[in-house]
Formats: C-alpha cells, structure tokens, sequence
C-alpha cells in the first residue's frame, strides 16, 4: 500500500484533499451523508451571482474538492483513483496537475453559463478531465501501443457511456461540466503526449479559453438574469 502511495502520490494527495474539505463541511453540517447547502456556499460553493457579480473567482477553485454528499464523494473519488493513477503513469505531473485543474476550471465555467441559478460543487470536471487526457494519451500514441488502445478505448467508451446515462437520470449531476472537462483534458493528453513541453502551449491556451469566459459570463448574466 505504501509503495501504491508513493508511486501515484500526486493521486492520492488530491483525494486527501477532497478528503479533509469533505469532513470540514459534514462536521459543519452536523451530518455525514448529505451537506447543508448553506455550509456549501460558506466554504466556497460556485454559485453565479457570487461568482460574476460579486466577482469571487476563487470560488471556482474552491467548489472542485467540495461535495454534497457521501455518494457524490465515493463516486468521485473512485473514479478519481481509478484514472489518476492512470494518468500518472503515463504524463508527468506538471502536465496531470495542469490538465486536472484547467479542466476542473474551464467545467465551472461552462456550468455557470448552462446552470446559472444552481449551486455547484465537484471534482468531475476535472476528473473527467483525466479521462480525456487517457483517450488524448493513446489516441495519440494508437501505432505504437496499439493493442493497449483499443482495450483503453472499448473500456472508456463504456464509462463515459454509464456516465451519460448516470447524468441523464439524475438531474443534480452537471453533464455539461463533464464534457467541457472531458475536451479539456483530451486536448491537453494529445498534445502533451506528442511532447511535454508544449505544456507552456496548453497552458496558455487553456489560460486564453479561461479568460474570455470570465469576461463574457458576467456581461451574459447581467443581460439574461439581472
């Protein structure tokens, strides 16, 4: 077990994280399974009007290692054990952290342009943005691994296929940061598995999409609900 830490550290390291900030909320909750929203907000939940008219960005950091509840934690981070340590064996960890937290980022904002009245918390669009960067990583490498690929792809198809119909019956469950996540982290698993160094290259751009979001969802939000 000691050895799995050290390997994927990076990994588990984000799921401590995750860990502790869902411990604080339920202790403030008074409850374990299920987060008081308003605890949720306090601790630095997205929520548009905070976030775009009150401009408090760093909510959108804050909201990717906050959860509203025991299962929404448990399967975020199964999965997130599952994919990172993945993900860690093939890119390094400048480009797993920066894939993670761009597409976590560039997730909350497509969510407050789709969910503008909604509270949101989660790390699925940036876990999902691993498993972007997998599909990215061997689509790119398909000749060289490619037996390795077309096991990965059969299996990703299905858990992005689960994961669909997971986020149709579910109405809490924000498919649009997903996919916005998910093309995020594919983008930055081709390219960064062609060479690391184009992570300056990814950043900038994923940096570029961050910005002009961040300047026309306030400007779109006061039009449409102010």
């Amino acid at each position: 077990m000691l050895k799995d830490i050290v390997r994927y550290k990076l990994t588990y390291v984000l799921i401590l994280l995750n860990l502790i900030a869902y411990v604080f909320s339920a202790v403030y909750s008074q409850s374990l399974m299920d987060m008081d929203i308003e605890v949720l907000l306090d601790m630095g939940a997205s929520y548009a009007p905070f976030i775009l008219i009150k401009e408090q960005w760093w909510r959108l950091g804050t909201a990717m290692f906050l959860h509203g509840g025991m299962t929404h934690i448990l399967m975020n981070m199964f999965s997130l054990y599952l994919v990172g340590r993945a993900v860690e064996m093939y890119l390094s960890h400048k480009s797993y952290l920066s894939i993670y937290l761009f597409a976590g980022l560039i997730g909350g904002l497509f969510s407050l342009y789709v969910h503008p009245q909604s509270v949101g918390v989660g790390a699925s669009g940036a876990i999902f943005g691993l498993f972007g960067a997998l599909a990215g990583f061997f689509l790119a490498n398909k000749y060289k691994i490619a037996s390795h690929t077309k096991a990965f792809m059969k299996d990703f198809s299905i858990i992005i296929g689960i994961n669909l119909v997971i986020g149709l019956s579910i109405e809490s469950i924000d498919l649009s940061a997903h996919i916005a996540g998910l093309i995020i982290g594919f983008l930055g698993g081709f390219l960064l598995s062609k060479n690391p160094k184009f992570i300056v290259l990814y950043m900038a751009l994923a940096g570029i999409v961050s910005v002009l979001m961040a300047y026309y969802l306030p400007l779109y939000y006061a039009q449409n609900f102010v």
